[in-house]
């Protein structure tokens, strides 16, 4: 029989084979893994779980989870792990709290991401080529490249223990899920919250599409750092002599598109004259607060003629820079910009932070083209949908906008090219012009830099409903909880109304039909398949016949308009598809395909109880999801949410592939497996909404603080138990109400603490606060390994029944505990404790029935007992305190010491442990006695005051200096009303406030000799411990027993002995120990179970054991 592995007479009492048949000390976690996933695998343990809870009556008893679906083209990375580590714990929580769980797994699979995929595939990069190779091609392509890593990324769940049925997972390329989506479209168009309008949009110009605002808002890296010229361009005004406007703008290329300029009503403005140099004699407006950066055109004596506000500039007029939209017949009714175009008006947007207070209008940003309508000016659009100058623009037609910028700025400064056309009187001056890097936003898809365009686009009304939206917000749990009215809230409270409508290939097609003649204009919307059937006498099919509501076969639908009596024009359907946003944010009904089908289903699924995905959601599913269920149901789309921080690389930046800054997940799930990766993440900061680096390390230490210590618990129960009686074993149970009155007190305090596990793990899991489960945990572990085991080893040794049944009861339950925490772990250490079928298909360790209230079976076991449970930690303080002070003198704790005085409040509950701190702390005496009583024990209390100087300082000013000295000198007293600290300073007595120091009072020996010789330590709740560190020749005689018995020990492990056998043994000492060794003979041989023992002298310490 060996020591090493637990013989298997009793424990396990079930395994899944391979690295679980037998309870090793040190177990390859990974292997051990692999062992429990592929026993779930062939038990069906998941299927079971779910099976095993009811419905209930309208499922009322079902726990809801809703799955925000991943883009399967591309591979996993630890994002998403997080995710679906979060997406596992909550469900199998729930299943063991009796709730059944339906998890299916979702697949978002239309939009640009895959296209670009596919576009890389076919090396193709326009949108020009796409329609060259046939939309349908195309599509086929895009439909391949988006299930690519399918496997992949079912092998990572598999691997990650995350529990989630694939077999009915939902596609949003699916034609019920994108018949649904039609039928949304429908509603909202219904309801009037979906509309066409034309406005400014972010658009990609490779992309050729516009992006919707929040999804420049996801990434901080959307925006990035890029370097333009700004310009500052005086316009000559009409009716002023010699005098000029100066408007700025950081993108030269609107400049030839300039209808108007806008002030601040209440901002100030002076009117300059240069006395010099070339504009001198010419008159310039400027926002006052800008004027210095512009000193430098305007030379050194310029004069000021006036100030005045931005109000009273409203309604001036100027003459235009470029001359395309210039002249009679573009400043008259119905043409571009028409007769309000080319004034000054205010706006609320202007500043004076840069620039010079005299805004640009150009029909390329968002503000000016609510300006320029709101003013009924004409605008147009001068770039096509690649983003290069139109014929309307001739000097610069095919130049791409940047490229458009250095010619334009060339024209400006010399006034030649398209300038030269405007008369020399009314011609514009380039005033100046600067190189500017500033933060710009690329496409999140392609990265490429956008810019805002005015474009027709479908919307959803987000501002009709916003009020609804804030007010249904309030209905969520958010958690971290400032997200609800923090970034949530702000977000909706600023919404814009939502671009839906893409003019791409690869998506649900907006079901829209209009009309090809402008003299008989009408538009049909269409929610179903049957209604296209009714209106075009078929669904639309692909070239096999198949049902596909994809381009190009949706587009192959066309009728006769029935609103023309001539019968020539045709409805059309409109090219664009949906945004992709729009499917994920409808997949709470269109997995059902609601309302063709499961109608009572989804209405009883609905809002979900529980979802969770990165912070950045907060501008992306989850915001699309609310501005759905609000507009369709009126309803939250879901009851609780977690949004998780970011996921860093080892260098604190955005894991990236091309730094290669984070440790490789296969690499981490082989090497410390998938459990600590778990822990790692679930424990962190990062499900509080905080950021999370990710290192090796700290992989490594999760599988060094918890899972090993959990194992190493388990293990010690079956090497003790199964080496039990003579080795046939001892089979534990659970301990039974009635016994637990009569255990000892460390069995009590364990029972007791094992209760509170199990109250702390289930608030917060039912409150969604994962990592402080966790850290209720890993508080428990340190109790159960550092406390409980290392001081009942001589009761399991002497085989005490009541020991063995203790700790059976409280490993059993606190798997069950680990359970959704650690899965696989806990997995194999309940089914070799209980033989049991899986910890996951049993339930949560109640302890409280949550009915009635009333203690369940377990919870009469597990019982509380508070005066108990002080005591102990009280003792449990005194030993670290103690410790600590042994590790600052540089003392082993193998050496012993003569004496520990403690003085705590309740100094009988600690007394009570006299035993127990003897043989911890390895002390010969302990002294109790309470703060009162410390004089009587020839102690002296020691009051000191620290001033903190940097808190104090802004408050005191030189005083600080006063009060530090007064602190050191004793020059102080405590206020008896306040409790405030009062120092008597030059200028008389001064109070102390809150924060601005610590009061310290410390224990010393009141003997000089004795105080020399110790060390003091104050313990957390309140007491102190002192430690005398002298050493006289017993005690360091025994200090050098002790670590022979420390050498024999180790040999007899490697000799590969069983705990329980004899042995002879030989000693080689050096010279100056053999006394040492044979004062303490009796002790090794009792430690060691040597029944004979041999000395003999040597150079160094050398052990020989040999069995009995």
């Amino acid at each position: 029989m060996v020591s090493e592995t637990t013989n298997s007479h009793v424990y396990p009492k079930a395994n899944e084979g391979g690295e679980t048949a037998s309870v090793a000390p040190n177990p390859s976690f990974p292997n051990m893994e692999e062992t429990v996933l592929k026993y779930w695998d062939k038990d069906d343990t998941f299927n079971k779980s779910v099976e095993r809870n009811p419905s209930g009556d309208h499922s009322q008893n079902e726990f809801v989870f809703f799955d925000g679906p991943p883009f399967a083209n591309g591979l996993p990375h630890y994002g998403h792990l997080l995710t679906g580590y979060a997406k596992d714990v909550i469900p199998r929580y729930q299943t063991m709290k009796g709730r059944k769980v339906n998890r299916v797994f979702g697949w978002d699979t239309h939009g640009l991401p895959a296209e670009l995929e596919a576009q890389k595939e076919l090396g193709i990069d326009s949108v020009d080529q796409i329609e060259k190779m046939g939309i349908d091609k195309f599509n086929d392509a895009c439909r391949a490249s988006v299930l690519k890593y399918t496997h992949e990324w079912q092998d990572y769940v598999h691997r990650q223990a995350r529990w989630v049925d694939f077999e009915h997972g939902y596609k949003t390329l699916n034609i019920p899920y994108m018949e649904s989506v039609m039928w949304a479209f429908k509603q909202l168009y219904e309801k009037g919250l979906a509309y066409q309008g034309y406005r400014v949009l972010p658009y990609c110009p490779k992309d050729q599409t516009p992006l919707s605002a929040h999804e420049l808002r996801m990434d901080a890296d959307v925006y990035q750092d890029r370097q333009d010229t700004t310009v500052s361009v005086a316009v000559k005004l009409r009716d002023e002599e010699d005098a000029y406007a100066v408007f700025w703008t950081t993108t030269p290329w609107t400049v030839p598109t300039n209808f108007a300029i806008v002030v601040g009503a209440d901002i100030d403005y002076v009117e300059v004259r240069p006395t010099q140099g070339k504009y001198a004699g010419k008159k310039f407006y400027f926002g006052k607060p800008l004027l210095s950066k512009y000193e430098k055109e305007l030379g050194e004596d310029y004069e000021v003629v006036r100030e005045l506000k931005g109000s009273e500039m409203a309604g001036w007029r100027y003459w235009p820079v470029f001359p395309y939209f210039a002249g009679d017949k573009a400043e008259s009714e119905g043409n571009v910009p028409g007769p309000e175009g080319y004034q000054i008006f205010t706006a609320d947007y202007v500043d004076t932070v840069e620039g010079t207070g005299l805004v640009h209008q150009a029909p390329y940003g968002e503000d000016d083209m609510n300006t320029l309508n709101a003013h009924g000016i004409k605008s147009t659009d001068v770039l096509d949908a690649g983003c290069r100058f139109t014929a309307q623009c001739p000097d610069y037609e095919g130049m791409y906008v940047f490229d458009a910028n250095k010619p334009i700025l060339r024209n400006l400064r010399n006034g030649d090219g398209p300038l030269a056309e405007i008369p020399a009187e009314h011609r514009a001056i380039l005033f100046q012009e600067k190189s500017y890097v500033h933060s710009y936003p690329h496409c999140w898809r392609c990265a490429t830099p956008l810019i805002y365009k005015p474009v027709s686009s479908w919307f959803v009304s987000v501002t009709k409903i916003k009020p609804r939206l804030l007010e249904l917000n309030q209905q969520i749990n958010w958690i971290p909880e400032n997200v609800k009215d923090g970034q949530f809230g702000k977000w909706l409270a600023n919404a814009r109304d939502w671009s839906i409508s893409r003019n791409r290939f690869w998506g649900s097609p907006i079901p829209v039909w209009v009309s090809d003649d402008p003299k008989y204009p009408r538009v049909d919307v269409y929610g179903s398949l049957e209604e296209l059937k009714a209106d075009f006498g078929d669904y639309p099919r692909d070239k096999d016949g198949n049902v596909n509501m994809h381009r190009p076969w949706i587009d192959n639908l066309t009728r006769v308009n029935p609103d023309d009596p001539t019968g020539k024009s045709h409805m059309h359907r409109i090219s664009d598809v949906l945004d992709c946003w729009f499917e994920s944010g409808s997949m709470s009904f269109a997995q059902f395909h609601y309302p063709f089908e499961n109608k009572e289903k989804f209405e009883q699924h609905f809002p979900a109880d529980y979802i969770v995905e990165y912070i950045g959601q907060t501008r992306g599913w989850f915001y699309l999801l609310h501005v759905m269920a609000t507009a369709l149901f009126d309803r939250p789309a879901f009851k609780n949410v977690i949004c998780h921080g970011i996921v860093l690389g080892s260098d604190g930046q955005k894991m990236s592939k091309h730094l290669r800054n984070y440790p490789d997940v296969n690499g981490v799930f082989d090497k410390y497996g998938s459990d600590a990766m778990r822990w790692f993440l679930m424990s962190s900061p990062i499900l509080r909404g905080g950021n999370l680096i990710v290192t090796a390390e700290g992989i490594r230490d999760t599988v060094r603080q918890v899972m090993l210590p959990v194992w190493s618990s388990y293990y010690f129960f079956t090497l003790y138990a199964n080496a039990a009686n003579g080795g046939a074993g001892f089979n534990a149970r659970q301990l039974r109400a009635d016994e637990v009155a009569g255990l000892p007190q460390m069995d009590r305090y364990l029972l007791a603490r094992t209760r509170r596990l199990v109250l702390a793990a289930e608030k917060s899991l039912n409150e969604f606060a994962i990592s402080d489960a966790c850290d209720a945990v890993s508080d428990f572990i340190d109790v159960l390994t550092n406390w409980y085991i290392r001081n009942t080893r001589d009761r399991f040794w002497n085989e005490d029944a009541s020991a063995f049944n203790t700790l059976y009861t409280v490993l059993e339950a606190f798997m069950r505990v680990l359970a959704p925490l650690a899965p696989m772990e806990a997995e194999s250490v309940w089914r070799g404790l209980t033989g049991g079928e899986s910890v996951h298909l049993a339930d949560w360790p109640f302890v409280v029935d949550e009915k009635t209230g009333e203690d369940t079976e377990l919870g009469r076991v597990l019982v509380d007992d508070p005066a108990l449970v002080d005591a102990m930690e009280k003792v449990r303080e005194v030993v670290s305190g103690t410790l600590s002070l042994r590790k600052a003198a540089k003392i082993r704790v193998r050496q012993p010491l003569s004496k520990l005085t403690v003085v705590v409040e309740n100094v009988d509950a600690v007394k009570a442990y006299d035993d127990l701190l003897k043989s911890e702390l390895n002390i010969k005496n302990i002294e109790f006695s309470t703060l009162e009583d410390a004089s009587a024990h020839g102690l002296k209390i020691v009051h000191e005051l620290r001033v903190n100087a940097r808190a104090a300082g802004p408050r005191l000013g030189k005083q600080v200096q006063f009060a530090i000295k007064a602190s050191k000198s004793g020059d102080w007293h405590v206020d008896a009303a306040s409790g405030a600290p009062v120092v008597s300073t030059p200028s008389g007595d001064l109070a102390l406030v809150e924060g601005e120091y610590e009061l310290i009072n410390r224990v010393e020996e009141e003997n000089a000799t004795e105080a020399a010789a110790s060390v003091s330590a104050a313990l957390p709740t309140g007491g102190f411990v002192i430690l005398d560190t002298a050493l006289d020749a017993d005690l360091l005689a025994e200090g050098y027993a002790r670590d022979v018995i420390r050498s024999v020990q180790d040999a007899r492990k490697a000799a590969d002995l069983d705990i329980a056998d004899r042995i002879a043994l030989v000693l080689t000492v050096p010279a100056a120990n053999v006394a040492d060794v044979e004062q303490f003979r009796d002790l090794i041989a009792h430690e060691t179970l040597a029944s004979s023992f041999e000395v003999k002298e040597g150079a160094e310490l050398a052990v020989e054991v040999v069995k009995a």
